[in-house]
């Protein structure tokens, strides 16, 4: 196989189709990042509805992000045999479906239900990710496929700006009952207090899935540039799955992808509460959310900043000097207190904005048909996002929150190591 040869392309498209294609792809970007921001949200509400611990609290990241790793493959399938642009449309019905189970999930107050609910969500941006990751990707020269995938993120990370803020106004408007002021309540009282906040994740929910409904036909409507998915049929080859990660920059790549989301799942998961106890922020939950949405803003922006400064930089090396900033903030939060504890943890999200896009492109790099496979392979790789927040919240309950920031820490590290070697693409195999 020659490795320097790409997958099919937009080569043949007008430069202004591929830029209105892009525009209207931009806009699943923006509706995955605020419904995967909003569980940050949903997070601090459900676990003072069912009174649950931290780590009970992260089962709502382990079963939104463990869809990436079940559904991966079967969504990878779909890709292949629908195309790019329908594989969009059925990822979106999908995630419609989900947000829609919210409201049954709400009336009979039951978290296994919302956790289920949150499956069926995640398995439809899960077929959001495989399909819109590399069609941008692909919609396009190769060289600048870092920069035009870092800014479509731009548009994820806009969604995850908003999502704080419209959770905490309609999901947080008011400050939950502690342990003690339920159960000097009435038995029945704090029943009704508890089924009215579970359903106040109703109409919100409703609303979103109407949305997701509305795009699906849009897109299905709209004439994208018909880029397939590269196939080993097309190219009389036969890829197993796993293929790819005989490839050195496509398996540590996946390792990054696993450890780079489990640190940003972890530290957006942990936020709410970290910034709302009495010698970090000394805030209230809604208020908290404001410094939830600069956090996501802050990703936004720097992925404008990243997209420009990749024109010019080596992806791998900016990845490590932004890694390496990420590793010195979060030993600020963990040793300070105040607000210094407040900014340094914020300021985190600046610095998280290329990794995700970067990491992708680096990992599919050169893989001609096998590029589908690999793409598979990295999505699957966010399940990092249910696992390191499982792993934190137990942490989080044994020693603390701050200092359970250690754990995405040493993921961050890993990251530094990726983009100053581990991305290098090599014609040898890592594995025989």
């Amino acid at each position: 196989m020659d490795l320097a040869s790409p997958p099919s392309s937009s080569a043949d498209q007008p430069a202004s189709t591929n830029r209105l294609a892009l525009v209207v792809v931009t806009s699943i970007f923006f509706m995955w990042g605020f419904l995967t921001c909003l569980n940050d949200i949903l997070i601090p509400h459900l676990k003072a509805a069912f009174e649950l611990n931290y780590a009970r609290a992260m089962l709502i990241q382990f079963t939104f992000f463990g869809a990436y790793f079940l559904m991966s493959l079967p969504a990878g399938w779909v890709v292949g045999k629908l195309g790019y642009k329908y594989g969009i449309v059925v990822g979106l019905a999908i995630a419609g479906i989900g947000a829609a189970l919210f409201w049954p999930a709400a009336e009979m107050h039951s978290y296994n239900v919302f956790l289920g609910a949150l499956f069926v969500l995640a398995t439809g941006i899960t077929l959001l990710q495989v399909a819109a990751n590399p069609y941008v990707a692909l919609l396009g020269p190769e060289r600048t496929a870092s920069s035009r995938l870092t800014l479509a993120q731009a548009l994820n990370s806009l969604g995850t700006a908003i999502a704080p803020i419209f959770g905490g106004m309609l999901i947080l408007a008011a400050a939950p009952k502690t342990a003690a002021e339920l159960s000097a309540m009435p038995v029945a009282e704090a029943l009704v207090y508890r089924s009215m906040e579970a359903q106040s994740v109703q109409l919100p929910y409703l609303v979103l899935a109407g949305l997701l409904f509305l795009l699906a036909i849009i897109i299905w409507l709209f004439r994208l540039p018909a880029i397939r998915a590269s196939t080993d049929a097309k190219d009389g080859q036969h890829h197993g799955l796993f293929e790819p990660l005989r490839y050195r920059h496509v398996l540590l790549g996946v390792m990054g992808i696993f450890f780079y989301v489990g640190a940003e799942v972890s530290i957006g998961s942990f936020l709410v509460n970290y910034l709302s106890q009495p010698d970090i922020g000394a805030m209230t939950e809604q208020s908290a959310t404001t410094y939830v949405s600069a956090y996501w803003t802050g990703a936004m922006v720097g992925r404008f900043i990243g997209s420009a400064l990749m024109l010019r930089v080596d992806p791998g090396k900016l990845l490590a000097i932004f890694a390496a900033i990420v590793v010195g903030l979060l030993l600020i939060t963990m040793t300070t207190s105040g607000m210094t504890a407040v900014y340094s943890v914020v300021a985190i999200g600046l610095f998280n904005s290329i990794m995700f896009p970067t990491i992708f492109t680096l990992g599919v790099a050169r893989l001609g048909p096998m590029t589908n496979k690999a793409s598979s392979l990295l999505i699957m790789a966010i399940v990092g996002g249910a696992v390191v927040p499982l792993a934190m919240g137990f942490l989080a309950d044994s020693i603390g929150v701050q200092h359970a920031f250690l754990l995405p820490a040493l993921c961050y590290l890993f990251i530094l190591f990726y983009g100053l070697r581990g991305s290098r693409v090599t014609d040898a195999p890592a594995m025989r």
